[in-house]
Order: structure tokens, then sequence, then C-alpha cells
């Protein structure tokens, strides 16, 4: 409860004069892959695995591309809490756990300050765009591949 309260307080912080932009980060060169039971879905992903880059997310981010998303990645596993302050797109946020399976999978309104927050433990999230989870299949239990996941859980 203290990691989710000390996240919702970061979020909380007004962000620097300029920072109205949208933050493009790289896209990582390897894919993530998901894999549904009607088979893998891949993703290019971008990587918020800084507090900053957590923080600022995909606010002010009008449009994005049906294979892409962002994966927040965490130190620790914890139950997360997110929200879509300033943030125009509607989205679907994939809650990971440490083993690389999804745990759940919540939908975010556009501008809402209302917490995303599963009563999961989860150490990685993915943002793809509304609708993305249920026109892919991806469910509950399933495994999430990627490096970046493979190296923060030790595999």
């Amino acid at each position: 409860m203290r990691f989710l309260i000390a996240l919702l307080a970061l979020w909380l912080l007004p962000l620097p004069v300029g920072a109205q932009e949208p933050m493009l980060l790289p896209i990582h060169p390897e894919r993530l892959v998901i894999d549904t039971a009607t088979g893998e879905k891949s993703f290019s992903i971008e990587v918020a695995d800084e507090p900053e880059k957590r923080r600022r997310g995909l606010m002010f981010r009008r449009s994005m591309r049906d294979d892409h998303g962002m994966l927040f990645v965490f130190e620790q596993s914890g139950q997360l809490g997110f929200w879509m302050q300033n943030t125009p797109m509607p989205l679907d946020l994939l809650f990971i756990g440490e083993d690389g399976r999804v745990r759940a999978i919540e939908q975010g309104e556009p501008f809402s300050t209302d917490s995303i927050a599963p009563p999961v433990m989860a150490q990685f999230v993915l943002e793809l765009k509304a609708g993305t989870a249920l026109r892919s299949g991806i469910a509950v239990g399933d495994p999430v591949r990627h490096p970046v996941i493979s190296a923060a859980i030790g595999g």
C-alpha cells in the first residue's frame, strides 16, 4: 500500500514548464511478444524504465500505431496504480507480474484522474491503444516475452 501511495504522489508532482509536449522514447530494437490462445501477437515498444519516463508515459500523445505500445518497468513487484490525466488517447493497460504473465487488463479513459489499480502484484505495465487486447485475444495468464522483462526478472 505504501508503494501505491508513493507512486500516486509521484504522479501528482507538477510538470516543468514546456513539458506539455509528448515524450517520445526510442523504439526498442526487439519486439515484445505475447503468446495468446490464437498465436503470437507482437508490438514495437518504447521502454519507460526510469522515474521521469514512467511519470510522463504517454501523456499528451494523441495517436499511436496499432502495433505500438509503452512498457513501464519497475524495480520490484507491487500493486501499481496509474491514471490518465493529460493522456488524450484511450488505452488498454496490461499489468504483468514478475513471472512475465499478464495479471490484469484494465481500460484507461482519456484525461481521467481515477486510479487504475487492479488488486494484483505487477512489475510491468504495457500500455496499448484501447481495444487492442480484446482484438488480439490477449487474456489474463498469457506469457509476455521481451529482453527487458527477462533481464528484470533474472531470466
